[in-house]
């Protein structure tokens, strides 16, 4: 059985070129995407297509097909371009280090992969899905994937983030109101954000941006301060039981599951 890494509905109302439309979707580039035409990997309702120019119809369901599967050829950037999965520690920076600190990209070694990786990837340039700050932890994804970087992070992304934050101070209903709905950052209004308490001390946000300190900053604004802050979802892509300060590399499925979420 082919292994889908990818489906789509066209929810279109008049046909459309695939490859205009995938590009569009931010599946993936139009080169990719005729690339993958011609590899025979693009599946319609059931029917590999194979001219470039070939329209899909309102309601029609488009599959992408990985690469060697049932004989099949091709693979490209799409394939090819990867994502890092880290728990990340404190004390190590997302990205961009100043003199001193320790660059995220660093913990890709062979030695701190969980699947046993043969290599180490400490000398890729990956940009962060989601910069997490020094003094916090947890679910870090570094990509060299641009399309799944403008999904995840671009400025009308829906892909919301949940985090688990200990905070010193009385957390009050007045105050969790104000964190949901009330807050300015930089002059702009915050979207609206799902805060519960957990515990005397213990709070869960689940955002849908990602302004530069937002947790530490609204909770600086309502009298309370974050001693502890950890990432624990990206989407649909969750932190689970990967160990502190190791990675493993993301699924076909997760990407897609991201992009997904993303539409």
């Amino acid at each position: 059985m082919a292994h889908v890494l990818h489906v789509l509905t066209f929810s279109g109302d008049r046909p459309q070129r695939v490859n205009k439309w995938l590009g569009q979707s931010g599946v993936c580039s139009r080169r990719d995407a005729e690339s993958l035409i011609a590899a025979g990997r693009i599946v319609i309702d059931g029917t590999a297509i194979s001219e470039p120019g070939h329209q899909i119809m309102p309601g029609q369901t488009l599959e992408i097909i990985a690469a060697g599967d049932a004989g099949l050829q091709g693979a490209s950037r799409f394939d090819a371009a990867r994502t890092f999965v880290l728990n990340k520690p404190v004390g190590w920076v997302s990205a961009h280090p100043n003199p001193g600190e320790i660059p995220a990209v660093l913990m890709l070694t062979a030695q701190r992969s969980i699947a046993g990786a043969a290599d180490d990837f400490t000398h890729l340039s990956l940009a962060p899905l989601g910069r997490l700050d020094q003094d916090s932890h947890g679910l870090l994804l570094l990509s060299e994937d641009g399309v799944l970087a403008k999904a995840v992070i671009g400025p009308d992304s829906p892909v919301d983030k949940e985090y688990l934050v200990e905070v010193e101070g009385v957390v009050t209903p007045e105050k969790l109101k104000r964190l949901r709905t009330g807050i300015t950052l930089d002059g702009r209004p915050l979207r609206r954000a799902i805060i519960q308490q957990l515990g005397p001390q213990s709070l869960r946000f689940v955002l849908r941006e990602g302004r530069n300190r937002q947790i530490r900053r609204m909770c600086s604004a309502v009298g309370l301060d974050v001693v502890e802050l950890e990432r624990v979802r990206i989407g649909p892509v969750s932190l689970g039981d990967l160990p502190t300060g190791y990675w493993r590399l993301m699924t076909a499925e997760e990407r897609a599951a991201l992009l997904k979420a993303a539409a």
